[in-house]
């Protein structure tokens, strides 16, 4: 036979086990489970008798229901403090029980005129068409990125509008799940202050539609976050970096400095006599510290999530094809939150004395001493 204890009972017995007892000690004493006692802690705990008898008979007002629920014509309903809530609630007591709209209102809590409230608000012709449009081509781009899109386009529409739009379609984009890690104090980074004054360069991997492995050697400018290039190859040792960066100088000139981690490729003697043969500093990260390299590491997650993700490559031929013109919208067209919202291009042309292509003249020297740029 089941037992039933009183308040004043499962109030003494929580007691016991606060003046110092185990939970094992007290539940066996009094003959119960410890899921039990667990179970009254978490709804008597820190109660007086009189309060757990108050919260009996509020209990039994609302006809079983919780402290938090209210009983309405009958309805057993969650408590709602929202004014869009509390219209769900008077719509339910209007159409499903038969209240009038006064009467439904005053239970609910609710201003007449809130319920009876329209709104005006007038949505230009094809803009939802527009944005689903633009959202289908930029899988990977949020709400703020395609409003900058629209603006481009000359669409007169307020930021809040377009997300309104963005959330009633079911346009979000799935946010990947990322470790969770300790925080730490964070430092300041050197950013320069004009395009090649410092680049960054890192690899990534990936597979073709065969299952051959190929990598990528991502260049990308610390200042104007601009992407010289990005190198397919199924192997890319330091001589093909060296290569590469060659064909940059002849084409938009070398940086005073080279952030790079401290792989094999790029911390062998091909690229260290290359540097010391055109007056280059090579900056090598600590081991283990990617954070280091930040902004190389945030063109690669870009670069992963907008391009290597979204692509299946049939060959080599193919992935070169598709991940050069990637990095030429990348630089042309896609809108970079931390420039304003302007592409790399638009932000390089927009510097003083400096079109893209050219080479700046700025020293290691001349850099300040400023907070991280986002992406």
């Amino acid at each position: 036979m089941k037992r039933r204890f009183t308040e004043d009972q499962i109030i003494g017995i929580l007691r016991e086990q606060e003046a110092g007892g185990t939970v094992k000690e007290v539940t066996r004493r009094h003959g119960v489970s410890e899921q039990s006692f667990y179970r009254w802690k978490a709804k008597y705990g820190g109660l007086e008798v009189s309060e757990a008898r108050r919260l009996r008979e509020l209990e039994a007002e609302n006809g079983g229901g919780a402290p938090g629920q209210r009983r309405l014509e009958g309805c057993l309903v969650a408590k709602v403090v929202r004014p869009a809530g509390k219209r769900a609630v008077v719509s339910h007591l209007v159409e499903a029980r038969g209240l009038s709209q006064r009467r439904a209102c005053r239970l609910a809590d609710l201003n007449l005129s809130t319920w009876q409230y329209a709104p005006r608000r007038q949505e230009p012709s094809r803009l939802r068409e527009r944005l689903k449009e633009l959202a289908a081509e930029r899988r990977r781009f949020g709400y703020r990125r395609l409003h900058a899109l629209l603006c481009r386009e000359g669409w007169r529409v307020n930021h809040k509008a377009v997300h309104r739009i963005y959330v009633e379609e079911g346009l979000q984009v799935r946010k990947r799940k990322r470790k969770r890690v300790a925080r730490a104090e964070r430092q300041p980074m050197l950013v320069p202050e004009a395009p090649n004054q410092r680049w960054s360069m890192d690899f990534q991997h990936d597979l073709l539609a065969t299952g051959q492995r190929f990598r990528s050697l991502n260049i990308v400018d610390d200042f104007s976050r601009e992407c010289p290039a990005i190198e397919v190859d199924t192997s890319l040792p330091g001589v093909r970096v060296v290569r590469v960066l060659d064909r940059l100088a002849e084409t938009r000139g070398l940086p005073r400095e080279i952030v790079v981690d401290n792989g094999p490729e790029l911390a062998g003697k091909a690229l260290d006599e290359w540097a010391w043969r055109n007056g280059i500093r090579l900056n090598f990260i600590e081991p283990g510290k990617p954070t280091q390299n930040a902004f190389i590491e945030s063109f690669n997650g870009r670069f992963r999530d907008e391009c290597l993700n979204e692509n299946w490559f049939l060959d080599l031929e193919d992935a070169r094809e598709i991940i050069e013109a990637w990095r030429i919208d990348y630089n042309t067209d896609r809108p970079h939150s931390a420039l304003g919202y302007a592409t790399p291009e638009e932000f390089a042309s927009s510097v003083q004395g400096h079109a893209p292509g050219q080479m700046t003249t700025s020293t290691q020297s001349g850099q300040s001493q400023q907070p991280e740029l986002s992406r």
